[in-house]
């Protein structure tokens, strides 16, 4: 049996490269030879032991390749063809996706969880690794435009995805300010995202340094440094006391979560990207007593061919360049260090690139 390479989790702070048979192929599945991955936030809180996953799973959820081999099922593509999947791969006639929440489709039998349609690296082996096996192939895998590197679309499968819903759940229309606390590769897009669906006044809070030069080029107006002002009061004082229309939260902590409640404007909207690795409160002045007419609203990364092919069409236009968010690179071989810096925040990173 044909062996590969593959980062798998061993237990919390142990995730290690390991070789694993190559998986075999489904009639309705695709078998992608992964030419770059990347690691995620998710990842570490994977790696920490704060989200559980079984031992002896392969991690990763974000796939730039070339298809190896299809299933027999599997119409509209080729092998040898370049192309992404989702971080989150729908399962299509599910209840879930049917209804219109792909990202929540368990698996087929065993009812509805939080969470149900992400599966790679959380209930299927994930894309840290040689060869990953995309399920449901025909739903889930979209073509690389000719001409893009796979670094240019590497924030598809996730990061962009994800980013982008934050503002497209809050609802952002022309003209609105908005708040985005946090300004890693998931904030970086939500402020391009915010940008793009036509706020006027987008407001980064970041403080360390090559970030807020990131959520300058992403299309941040103002940046607030949370270290030299309470983000609170410099928020209210940029908006003459007004608040913003939404407020997206992209780092998972109590203090941000709150931070964006405090924000809002009467009937605005809190946005939530974070994943939390503690129990949120609800402080009776920042949620105004429940009576604030505020909308408090959560996404979980849209996957699938069409948000794929979406996602991928703003990187082909230009108007939003993640690219240099890759700000560093390793081989396969290499990820137990590239995670020890991703983990540590070390050297300004932001994203890493893994190539087999």
């Amino acid at each position: 049996m044909a062996k590969m390479k593959a980062a798998v989790y061993v237990g919390p702070d142990r995730i290690v490269l390991d070789e694993k048979p190559v998986p075999d192929v489904g009639p309705s599945d695709a078998l992608l030879r992964i030419t770059t991955t990347t690691i995620c936030g998710t990842d570490i809180h994977i790696l920490k032991g704060e989200y559980p996953v079984e031992p002896g799973l392969t991690v990763g959820h974000e796939p730039v390749g070339v298809i190896e081999k299809l299933g027999a099922a599997v119409e509209g593509y080729r092998e040898g063809q370049r192309v992404i999947a989702g971080a989150i791969t729908p399962i299509p006639h599910s209840y879930a996706a049917l209804s219109g929440y792909g990202s929540q489709s368990g698996a087929v039998g065993h009812g509805w969880k939080p969470m149900g349609g992400w599966r790679f690296g959380n209930t299927i082996d994930g894309c840290q690794a040689e060869y990953v096996l995309v399920p449901d192939a025909a739903a889930n895998l979209a073509p690389v435009p000719d001409g893009l590197s796979d670094e240019q679309v590497l924030m598809c499968p996730d990061i962009m995805s994800t980013g982008f819903a934050g503002a497209e759940q809050a609802g952002i229309r022309i003209g609105d300010t908005v708040a985005v606390f946090a300004q890693g590769p998931i904030g970086l897009c939500a402020t391009a995202g915010a940008k793009l669906r036509g706020a006027s006044t987008v407001i980064a809070v970041e403080t360390v340094p090559e970030r807020i030069e990131a959520a300058r080029r992403m299309g941040a107006d103002a940046i607030v440094d949370f270290r030299k002002t309470d983000p609170v009061d410099e928020i209210m004082r940029l908006t003459d006391g007004r608040g913003v229309d939404a407020a997206i939260e992209a780092l998972g902590t109590q203090q941000t979560f709150e931070a964006c409640l405090r924000v809002l404007r009467p009937g605005g909207v809190l946005s939530s990207l974070g994943v939390y690795s503690a129990d949120l409160k609800l402080p009776l002045g920042a949620f105004a007593a429940g009576l604030g007419d505020h909308r408090i609203v959560t996404s979980l990364c849209p996957g699938g061919k069409e948000r794929m092919r979406r996602l991928l069409n703003v990187v082909a236009s230009g108007d939003v360049d993640t690219a240099p968010l890759v700000t560093h690179r390793y081989r396969l071989d290499d990820i137990e260090s590239a995670y020890e810096l991703f983990a540590n925040q070390r050297d300004g990173v932001l994203k890493v690139a893994i190539t087999p």
